[in-house]
């Protein structure tokens, strides 16, 4: 706490007794997907955020249709400002990256829209059907722990 912050506290008018508690917000980043076509669209998208209270910085990914807000905002609130200013339909960043998945290339349990090097998760459809006995034989074929197992040869 600052001395700024430890000041204001001190000469507070509703103290600590006060009906409404101070609530400080967190400065945090909100990455929201939001579908960009162009320049003008990134403006529009941009324009609405930095006029934003709380909002330090917006960052734009067009290809990957990408917004990143770092400030002291509210998520829920970013969404909303996004799509009531724009028009246009945003949600949470749903995608994570592929190498923190345990099994990023199953069938029915991720997206297949996601952009390179993401995947989006489905937490309701955790979990994995197990392999038949065909794929197992298919990935056990070739090994590199084991290079005389190939079954072509």
């Amino acid at each position: 706490m600052g001395v700024l912050d430890h000041l204001s506290d001190l000469f507070d008018c509703g103290g600590e007794g006060s009906s409404h508690p101070k609530k400080r917000r967190q400065l945090q980043t909100v990455e929201v997907k939001v579908k960009l076509d162009c320049e003008g669209c990134e403006r529009k998208v941009r324009r609405a955020l930095e006029g934003m209270k709380g909002v330090e910085q917006v960052h734009i990914e067009r290809r990957a249709h990408k917004v990143t807000v770092i400030g002291y905002v509210d998520p829920s609130k970013v969404v909303s400002r996004i799509s009531h200013r724009t028009g246009k339909k945003a949600e949470i960043w749903p995608y994570v990256p592929y190498d923190v998945v345990d099994h990023p290339y199953a069938q029915g349990v991720y997206d297949k829209k996601a952009p390179p090097g993401y995947v989006r998760y489905h937490p309701e459809m955790n979990q994995l059907a197990r392999a038949t006995s065909t794929e197992v034989r298919y990935t056990t074929a070739f090994s590199d722990d084991n290079t005389g197992a190939c079954a072509v040869m």
